[in-house]
């Protein structure tokens, strides 16, 4: 079997840090060849943008693009996102965004919790669509609009990868999140689009819930969930919301895959680039190596990705953790005692 073509995006802050450990965890149970390039926001300060102008061209020929974080102090958030990782997102139409909730032994909390948030990745509340005008009127007139897109098809396709997860996982059930009652329109036809694919896998069982109501479920109710689906925004932040009450967004990995495999997939950890620890070897690195257990799952290996996993649990019920986790245990430590796991 030839090795995997990786492209390595370390971006800003720890990405760096995780990514390496996540990398040096990959190469213990695979043959993998990695490519790394340099975009972020030292690169936008050397260029004035995120990005090469040929970078996804360049990307597309990987098997997996493997991304640490974005974001910093020297440029606008919205410019380093929408330069960079939604850029790539919507640019190989990475139309699901898949975040496990793991509970591990050793945390507080209840370890047989386990659900998986799918959130709509490529349109909902992050289109993009909108723009500031009448700014020329004077202070106190200038007026934004933000526009959310949802179409039946972007509905009907994560809606469908959803029940298609939840099949193959032993409660089989899906929670569709939706605020229809205050969103007449683009939430209604979610709803609508859900009542008609639903009626495609009656050995799934279903319920919906309005977002608000979600989130205190979440905290009141974990044991009730098992696979959640929600648009763009909702999924952000109820996935954060989970991995806050697993311990951490330190733990929290993630996929953006392109299902139809048309293009390259992206694996990422959900925690931001943490400046304020940057460089100090204390980041965690669990997050990103669960995002590469991920992405050896993606790419027909989910053995290895088992076992990754699998080390990550004996890890932390061990008691060798970072700071965020309540432990004193360094990146580079962390890292050691998962492959000493493996």
């Amino acid at each position: 079997m030839p090795p995997l073509e990786i492209a390595a995006i370390p971006g800003d802050g720890i990405g760096g840090e995780v990514l390496d450990a996540g990398l040096r965890v990959l190469e213990q149970v695979a043959e993998i060849q990695v490519t790394t390039f340099p975009y972020g926001s030292a690169y936008y300060a050397e260029h004035g943008a995120m990005l090469a102008p040929d970078a996804l061209e360049r990307l597309r020929r990987f098997d997996a693009i493997y991304f640490g974080a974005v974001g910093s102090r020297e440029v606008p958030d919205h410019i380093t996102l929408w330069g960079l990782r939604l850029a790539i997102c919507q640019g190989f139409d990475q139309w699901a965004n898949v975040r496990p909730v793991r509970f591990y032994e050793g945390l507080d909390g209840d370890p047989s919790l386990d659900w998986v948030v799918v959130r709509e990745n490529s349109e909902g509340e992050y289109a993009g669509l909108g723009g500031r005008q009448l700014a020329a009127r004077g202070p106190g007139n200038e007026v934004a609009v933000q526009t959310s897109l949802f179409t039946e098809k972007g509905c009907e396709r994560i809606m469908r990868f959803a029940f298609e997860l939840a099949r193959s996982r032993p409660r089989r059930h899906l929670t569709s999140i939706t605020k229809s009652n205050a969103q007449q329109y683009a939430m209604v036809l979610w709803d609508e689009v859900f009542d008609r694919v639903r009626a495609d896998y009656h050995d799934v069982t279903t319920d919906k819930e309005l977002v608000d109501a979600a989130a205190a479920r979440f905290v009141l109710r974990p044991q009730t969930l098992d696979v959640v689906v929600a648009s763009n925004l909702h999924g952000d932040i109820l996935s954060d919301l989970g991995s806050a009450l697993a311990g951490s967004l330190g733990l929290a990995a993630s996929a953006n895959l392109n299902p139809d495999r048309r293009f390259p997939s992206m694996f990422e950890p959900v925690h931001g680039s943490a400046p304020d620890i940057a460089g100090q070897g204390i980041a965690n690195p669990l997050g990103a190596i669960g995002s590469g257990a991920m992405l050896l799952e993606h790419l027909g290996r989910a053995d290895l990705g088992d076992r990754i996993r699998a080390a990550i649990a004996a890890t932390i019920r061990d008691g060798i953790r970072t700071r965020d986790l309540g432990g004193s245990h360094t990146t580079a430590e962390v890292t050691a005692a998962v492959i000493a796991r493996l």
